[in-house]
C-alpha cells in the first residue's frame, strides 16, 4: 500500500511534532514543509527529506501531497485548512480547530462541500487512561456522574509568552491558558462528563505581561445534571499534575498526567462500601511525565501518532475521523462561554 504523502503548514514547535509523529508511521510520507520564515521551513525540510515552500499556497500547487497539517498559530488554522479542502487535500489541524466560532463553521462548511477528511488534534483522547476511562462512562460503570473536575496548573515563564509576538494575544491565540494549555483537558472533562448545560467564570492576568488570562475558574453544570469545575494556570511555578476526576455514585477515576491514578467501581467491590465510605489512595507522581506542565517541548509524540494513523485508516476506509471537526467544536464552546462569562459576569447557558 503507498504511504499517504504529508505537507506540513507552520515549522514551529507543534510542526516540529506533527512532523516526528508522521515519520513514525510506515504508511505516512512528509514530502513538503511550509513556513514564511524560511529558514524554519528549510531546517525541518532537511531533517525529513521534504522539500521546503516559503509560501504555503505553492505548496498546495505543486508539491504531490494526499494530506495537509496545519500547524500554524491558532487563530491562522481556518484559512489554510480551507483552501487546502478546496485544492483536494486531507487536512490535520492543531488544536485548537480555531478561535471563532463562525471560522469553525465555515471550515465544517467546506468540509462537507469537498468531502474531505478533516480532523482536529485532541491527541489524548488516544491516551490508555481515557480510552479506558470513557468506556466505563458508557458502560454507566460509575453509575451516575455527579462531579467532574479538571485542573490545569501549568508555569509559562515571561521568556515564553515573549518568544512569539502571538503567543498570549486575541487576535492569534485566541485566549491564554484556557484556549491554548487547557484545551486538551477541557476536551477530555467533557467526553466524559457530556454536554455542558451552563457555565459561570472568572479569569485574570496575574503572573505575566499579555493580552489575555493566566488563571481562569470556571462552576460548569453539564446537561445530565452533574456540576464540575475547571481551574486553570500558567502561573503554578514549576508545573503542577494536571489532574481530570470523574465521580459517579457507583465509581471514580482520577487521572494524573495522562495516567490512570485511582479507580474504584462498586461492581468490582467484595465487600459494600460503608455508610461513611472507603479512604482509597491513589499514587500520584509530581514530575512532568511528559504531559507539558512546564515544558511544551516535552509532550510526547505518541498520541499524535496515533490520531494520524487513525486519520490515515479514515481516508482508505472512507469513514469519519474519530476526531471530527464537530467534536472539537465543543471545548472551543466551553472556552469561549467563559471568556463570556468572566466579562460580563453572568452565567452562560448553552443551547
Amino acid at each position: 500500500m503507498e504511504r499517504l504523502r504529508f505537507g506540513i503548514i507552520g515549522c514551529g514547535v507543534i510542526g516540529q511534532m506533527h512532523a516526528e509523529a508522521i515519520a513514525s508511521l510506515p504508511d505516512a510520507q512528509l514530502v513538503a514543509v511550509a513556513d514564511t520564515i524560511v529558514a524554519s521551513a528549510e531546517k525541518l525540510g532537511a531533517k525529513y527529506g521534504a522539500t521546503p515552500y516559503a509560501e504555503y499556497q505553492q505548496m498546495l500547487a505543486e508539491a504531490p501531497i494526499d494530506a495537509v497539517c496545519i500547524c500554524t498559530p491558532s487563530g491562522q488554522h481556518g484559512q489554510p485548512a480551507c483552501e487546502a479542502m478546496r485544492a483536494g487535500k486531507h487536512v490535520v489541524v492543531e488544536k485548537p480547530m480555531e478561535i471563532r466560532l463562525e471560522r469553525i463553521q465555515e471550515m465544517l462548511a467546506v468540509q462537507r462541500e469537498t468531502e474531505r477528511k478533516l480532523t482536529v488534534i485532541s491527541q489524548h483522547r488516544f491516551d490508555a487512561a481515557s480510552q479506558q476511562v470513557h468506556q466505563l462512562v458508557e458502560e454507566g460503570a460509575f453509575g451516575r456522574l455527579v462531579l467532574g473536575n479538571a485542573a490545569i496548573p501549568w508555569w509559562r515563564s515571561q521568556a515564553y509568552y515573549d518568544s512569539g509576538a502571538w503567543r498570549g494575544t486575541w487576535e492569534l491565540d485566541g485566549g491564554g491558558v484556557l484556549m491554548n494549555q487547557s484545551i486538551h483537558s477541557i476536551d477530555l472533562l467533557q467526553w466524559f462528563m457530556g454536554p455542558v448545560k451552563s457555565l459561570q467564570a472568572y479569569t485574570d492576568t496575574l503572573a505575566h505581561t499579555m493580552e489575555t488570562e493566566d488563571v481562569a475558574v470556571a462552576i460548569l453544570r453539564f446537561a445530565n445534571g452533574a456540576l464540575g469545575t475547571i481551574n486553570a494556570t500558567t502561573g503554578a511555578y514549576p508545573g503542577v499534575t494536571t489532574r481530570i476526576e470523574v465521580f459517579g455514585d457507583r465509581g471514580s477515576a482520577v487521572i494524573e498526567n495522562d495516567k490512570l491514578r485511582f479507580l474504584r467501581l462498586a461492581r468490582d467491590e467484595k465487600e459494600e462500601v460503608g455508610a461513611y465510605g472507603s479512604a482509597g489512595s491513589s499514587d500520584p507522581e509530581p514530575e512532568d511525565d511528559g504531559a507539558g506542565a512546564s515544558d511544551p517541548t516535552n509532550i510526547q509524540t505518541s498520541t499524535h501518532a496515533a490520531q494520524i494513523a487513525d486519520f490515515i485508516n479514515a481516508i482508505r476506509e472512507d469513514r469519519t475521523p474519530a476526531i471530527d471537526g464537530y467534536a472539537a467544536r465543543h471545548p472551543v464552546e466551553i472556552i469561549l462561554g467563559i471568556y463570556e462569562s468572566a466579562r460580563t459576569k453572568k452565567e452562560v447557558s448553552f443551547s
